[in-house]
Parts: structure tokens; sequence; C-alpha cells
């Protein structure tokens, strides 16, 4: 069973089926369908019964279209962020732009409408994992706005913070929304980056400890959690997503901290790579990173995502 709960990492790299054994769509008795059994299996049967294109689908996070038609996703799709509402700007700025969108009860009746569209209309029957920003309250119609950030980390009170992310995902869990691209783990060692509002301050030792009690929350509710951005997403002068040269000690003693200790102690399903690039590659395809620290030495058993397009 190690590592089989991959799944995104592994579309990529099982691809060897035939196209005909994945033209007709699977029988009620197929083995991923029995959640009695072991998810090492149930991957590895789902797996082998999946096209490229099926593969290939599921690496995608997109906004949700508008309206209820979910016409041209029959090969499935990872997840939706569901900006329910009207945005204007037509149909492109109904996708693109971000709407608070409608009232909880709503929002979920969507939720539900589209998960039983790819239930019922693709050939595996995969469902959705709806996704959202959660940083300090979900970004919804009627969900609780609480302090940013860096004013929760400013309490220096674990249980409080804690007790905050329960609120916030019980409100994300009652829309039907299954993972947060939150918290943000980075230093905020440069006022004059434009996010450092978004962190827990400059301190490693504290970034990590408020960050396991927002995780930690949000993951014993089933709410997966994906921390980012991974790792330092800002450069000299405070600037944005900039490439970063860091030595290896520097990096462990103090930006990869805080990631070591959500994993380790507060169980992060997910992590979000940055737009950035260290030492020279970008971070979204860094094997030192992302398979020797991260997977090796730390022992991450969740999947990693890219920052939008990263």
């Amino acid at each position: 069973m190690k590592r089989a709960h991959i799944v995104v990492s592994a579309l990529l790299v099982l691809t060897g089926l035939t196209n005909a054994a994945a033209q007709t769509s699977a029988p009620r008795e197929a083995i991923y369908r029995d959640a009695a059994l072991p998810v090492g299996a149930r991957v590895a049967d789902l797996l082998a019964r999946m096209t490229p294109r099926e593969k290939f689908r599921q690496l995608f996070m997109i906004p949700a279209p508008a309206g209820s038609s979910f016409e041209g996703f029959e090969d499935g799709l990872f997840g939706f962020q569901f900006a329910t509402g009207s945005a204007g700007g037509g149909a492109a700025g109904q996708l693109l732009a971000y709407d608070p969108g409608l009232a909880a009860r709503d929002a979920a009746e969507r939720i539900n409408e589209a998960q039983r569209w790819f239930v019922e209309h693709t050939r595996l029957g995969i469902p959705l994992i709806p996704f959202d920003e959660a940083l300090h309250g979900l970004v919804r119609t009627g969900a609780t706005a609480f302090p940013q950030a860096i004013a929760l980390a400013a309490t220096f009170d674990t249980a409080r913070v804690g007790a905050v992310a329960r609120a916030i995902a019980d409100e994300t869990r009652s829309r039907g929304i299954r993972q947060i691209l939150s918290p943000v783990l980075d230093l905020g060692r440069d006022v004059r980056w434009g996010r450092t509002e978004e962190t827990y301050g400059e301190d490693p030792y504290l970034a990590g400890e408020i960050g396991v009690a927002f995780i930690g929350a949000f993951e014993r509710a089933g709410v997966v959690t994906s921390p980012k951005h991974f790792v330092a997403n800002f450069g000299e002068g405070g600037r944005d997503s900039y490439p970063i040269d860091y030595s290896d000690r520097l990096l462990r003693e103090v930006y990869l901290r805080p990631y070591q200790e959500v994993i380790r102690r507060a169980g992060a399903r997910s992590l979000m790579a940055s737009y950035n690039s260290v030492d020279g590659r970008p971070s979204s395809a860094n094997r030192r990173l992302l398979t020797d620290w991260l997977r090796g030495e730390t022992g991450f058993r969740g999947f990693v995502i890219s920052d939008a397009g990263g």
C-alpha cells in the first residue's frame, strides 16, 4: 500500500494499457469501486482501467463552468473551484473572476449536482475534489472572516488558532468543499513582499506551531490542506515568485522547517509547489525538493499540486 494513494503523481507514469480494454464502463463489481478493499488494490485496478486521456484530465484543477452543464468533461477532472455567482464579463468572466458566489446551501447543492454528473456521466465515475481558498476564513458568501494569518500568528495562541481553523473547516465542509489551498507557510522576512500579511511571520518555529494547529483541525475534519508555497516564494527586494539561491543549510534550518512540522505532526495530505525556482530549477519540477527532501527525508505520502499554471 506504500504511496498507493498518490494517484496524481502516478497518472503520468502508468499509461501502458490497451485502448480496447478501456472503451467500456467499468462493471459494478470492479475492485476500485469496493470501499472495503485495501486502497492499494483499488488504485492499481483503477489505473489499469484508465486511458491516457482520463489520467491526463485527473491532473487538472480549474474554476467550475457557469450554469449547470458539464459538457466537455466526459473524461473526468480532478477538481473544480465553485465560484457559483455571476462574475460579469460573459462566460470568460464567469470562469476567471473571483466571486464569492451563492450561500452555503445553494453552493452545496451545486457541488452535489456536479458530483452526480461526474459519477453518472463519466466512464469510470471518478468523483471530483471541490477545492477553494481558506486562508483566514472560507472566501464565500456567508462564511466567517477571521483576522488575517499574520494577526492569528501574533496571538502566539495555538489553541485559539485551532479553534478558528475548526470553525472554518465546519463552514468549508457544509458547502461540500473537500480541499483548501491554505495555509501560507512562507516566512515573512521582507516586509516589502506584498503577501507578508498572509504569512505566520518571520520565525520558522512559530510558523510551524501555528501551521500545525491550523492544518490539524482541517485534516481531522476530513478536509485536505495544501500548505504553500513550497518553498520560499519570494526573493531579493521582496519580489513575489522570484528565483532564490539559498544554501542547503538555510533551506533546512529555516524555510523547510514549517513544512516538516505540518507533514509529520498535522498530517498534511497535499502541498503546493511555488512558482519560483530554487537554485535554477523550477520548484514544481525540482527533484531535490519534491523527491529527495519531501518524500525521501520527510516521509510525505500525499500529493503535490502546482500553483495555478506553475
